[in-house]
């Protein structure tokens, strides 16, 4: 499967994006997803996961509430909407699929990734 992570972009510190991940090559309802992301100079880190079916949902800590992962597996596509964006938000955003894990929280549970979208919070 390939995947194409789109919807970044420079936003100030309180408003939205929403971020899409349309894949290509296989059904998108065979593998759970996940979205995670890389500040510069970090490592890259989990941010939401959402199971085949979208019945279960997981969040890192520092994006509950704000953020919601959702899928429409009809469209082949997994969004994150992301609301109250704050400048540590800052980073590129990577969309992954997963065959093994139906919402895994860690980067080795995925199996294929897509290039990123770079979302930019400003102060």
């Amino acid at each position: 499967v390939q995947l194409q992570a789109s919807g970044g972009g420079l936003v100030q510190a309180g408003g939205s994006l929403r971020l899409s991940c349309v894949a290509s090559g296989h059904p998108l309802s065979s593998y759970g997803m996940g979205w995670f992301r890389q500040a510069p100079g970090k490592e890259r880190e989990f941010v939401a996961t959402i199971a085949w079916s979208g019945t279960m949902k997981n969040y890192d800590d520092s994006v509950r509430g704000r953020f919601t992962i959702s899928r429409d597996n009809a469209k082949n596509t997994v969004y994150l909407q992301m609301n109250g964006l704050k400048p540590e938000d800052t980073a590129v955003y990577y969309c992954a699929a997963s065959e093994r894990s139906p919402y895994g929280t860690t980067s080795p549970n995925y199996d294929y990734w897509g290039k990123g979208t770079l979302v930019t919070v400003s102060s």
